[in-house]
């Protein structure tokens, strides 16, 4: 399984951006999706999360980013609004996927690679 994040690059402060993360390999479901951001000498920090029907976000985002997912594509999207100089970070995407295996099936988190964004003010 991997995970594919693009979207990211420059935006302007009060624009918006659009990121996608696409999950490919032998996926049986995506239970659950989540992106995280990282700015530099900062932790890693969820903003954005999806369970089932149900979405979290940082106090920091909240009202201003969307996440979402296609199911038919197996892709999560974060759509960024009113975005923020302290919204520059780089993005990682994260999925907890079930798998096939020889025996049955496992479920486990993977990690995108992580896409860079900066916003100009």
């Amino acid at each position: 399984v991997q995970l594919q994040a693009s979207g990211g690059g420059l935006g302007q402060a009060g624009g918006s951006l659009r990121l996608s993360c696409a999950a490919s390999g032998d996926i049986l479901s995506i239970d659950s999706v989540a992106w995280y951001r990282q700015a530099p000498g900062k932790q890693r920090d969820v903003v954005a999360r999806l369970s089932g029907g149900s979405r979290d976000y940082s106090d920091s985002v909240r009202g201003r980013f969307t996440i979402s997912r296609d199911n038919g594509k197996n892709t999560v999207y974060l759509q960024m609004n009113n975005l923020k100089p302290e919204d520059a970070a780089i993005y990682y995407c994260n999925a907890r996927i079930t798998t096939p295996t020889t025996w049955g099936k496992k479920t486990q988190n993977y990690w995108g690679q992580g896409t860079q964004v900066t916003v100009s003010s």
